[in-house]
């Protein structure tokens, strides 16, 4: 059988984005200047970004939601944009997961608050990897949801559990990550790697994994630094292809030692409308280009180009368009002379 497709799971969620004026002390107030619902989790934030990429593949989503107007919504969204929702359960007496997005508009840092709902219940069983003809799982989140995060049937966890299923079955398979602490951030993506392809995560995850301090000073990302973690987290698995994306841009090491960088685009600060789900954005323009076998420079220029283009929306997924366009954007715009 010929594998084609990414299946996205299985953090699926609803974001309540607000752009806030500023943030405010305990007991103050803060002016909400723009509000809006959309999908969230990288689950949904890949999967609506490969559909807006233009992605020739099928894309397909595994989660859990609640019978409620939050899972409706989410249900409603994969349709609307044609992301084959099979294996989407939907188990009644439980809430969705969601989370409160609060961008501070003049300097673009994100808060989350998270109610993880039917997160919580979603675990290695609701995954069908003979249902599936994709290519690539892009699973995720660690440290967010209570039964993947625990022990499961003699594994680890229940994130290693489906990663062996997936393999098992043929798929590749890349984790994505999120801010939860470093030491939780080690615990549980560490026995993951043995079976990972692929791992496309920031600055400071990888420094977490790899125990290497990548942020430097004023909260910099060290592209030199970045560059070690990723050849270290190379060293102590089987694992392909690292990829590690900072504000500066992005470097990326193969198994056989090949290094490829690329700086980020150069977008106007007048243009920044928030940066919740650029990461998201980084990793389907990656695996857009991993999955169409595209060279590792002209997969990072993409992976790039498509985290530029959604900072122009509040929303994770609002503002990327057709990877021609997030291309010619980027030109448009221009890129950084060095990573930095």
């Amino acid at each position: 059988m010929t594998r084609k497709g990414v299946l996205c799971g299985v953090s699926w969620c609803v974001d309540r984005n607000k752009l806030i004026d500023h943030w405010p002390d305990q007991e103050t107030i803060a002016v909400i200047l723009a509000e809006e619902r959309q999908g969230g989790g990288n689950g949904s934030n890949a999967s609506v970004d490969l559909r807006r990429l233009g992605a020739p593949f099928p894309v397909e989503a595994v989660g859990l939601v609640g019978n409620d107007p939050d899972g409706r919504f989410i249900l409603d969204m994969c349709a609307r944009m044609g992301i084959d929702a099979r294996q989407m359960h939907v188990t009644p007496g439980i809430s969705t997961a969601y989370t409160e997005v609060m961008t501070v508009k003049p300097t673009g840092k994100r808060t989350f608050f998270y109610r993880a709902g039917s997160h919580d219940l979603v675990n290695p069983d609701h995954f069908d990897f003979a249902a599936t003809n994709a290519a690539i799982l892009h699973l995720g989140l660690p440290g967010t949801m209570a039964a993947m995060d625990g022990p499961w049937q003699g594994e680890a966890s229940g994130w290693v559990m489906t990663l062996k299923k997936a393999k098992a079955a043929g798929l590749r398979t890349n984790l994505e990550l999120c801010p939860v602490p470093a030491s939780l951030i080690r615990t549980l993506a560490r026995p993951c790697l043995p079976h990972l392809d692929y791992l496309v995560v920031n600055d400071a995850e990888a420094g977490a994994i790899a125990d290497v301090a990548t942020v430097a000073a004023g909260n910099q990302a060290d592209p030199g630094a970045c560059e070690a973690a990723a050849r270290a987290i190379c060293a102590m698995s089987p694992v392909e292809l690292v990829v590690v994306h900072f504000p500066g841009g992005a470097v990326a090491v193969t198994r056989d030692g090949t290094v490829a960088r690329k700086p980020s685009v150069r977008v106007p600060q007048e243009a920044v409308k928030g940066a919740n789900g650029a990461g998201d954005a980084f990793a389907a323009g990656m695996l857009f280009g991993i999955h169409e076998e595209w060279p590792l420079a002209d997969s990072l220029a993409l992976a790039n180009a498509t985290a530029a283009a959604s900072l122009r929306s509040i929303t994770t997924t609002g503002s990327v368009e057709d990877w021609r366009a997030c291309l010619a954007l980027a030109e448009r715009w221009g890129w950084r002379e060095s990573l930095t």
